[in-house]
């Protein structure tokens, strides 16, 4: 095996490690905020696996590029639909409360029931 190949093999088994460790111990307020940097990172493999794929020399780096936009790509547009939905779980609710379009707000229909007893 080529000694590039191998070094390439060693440093994606440490970062898989590292990232499993450093997602483990993160507490679960702060994993919106994570998830928002990951896809910036994400963003950065899709860039790279662009790069890549369009100085290819060979049909295995072409392909590694193609992987790297393929997985980049799909984790990217994942967190991001990921990442809405959690900010869509800190938004607040009205309770109790229809959403008509054209109707009045919860509390000015409070007022009128208070004001009709």
């Amino acid at each position: 095996m080529n000694q590039e190949l191998l070094l390439g093999l060693y440093v994606l088994m440490l970062t898989i490690f590292l990232g499993f460790e450093v997602i483990s111990r993160v507490p679960t307020l702060l994993h919106t905020p994570l998830m928002s940097g990951t896809n910036a990172i994400h963003g950065i493999v899709l860039l790279g696996g662009i790069l890549v794929a369009g100085t290819a020399d060979d049909p295995l780096t072409l392909l590694l590029g193609l992987l790297g936009c393929l997985f980049g790509a799909g984790n990217l547009f994942g967190g991001i639909v990921v990442t809405d939905r959690m900010l869509e779980m800190f938004k607040t609710k009205e309770r109790g409360a229809e959403k008509v379009p054209g109707a009045a707000p919860a509390a000015v229909r409070e007022k009128e029931v208070v004001g009709q007893r």
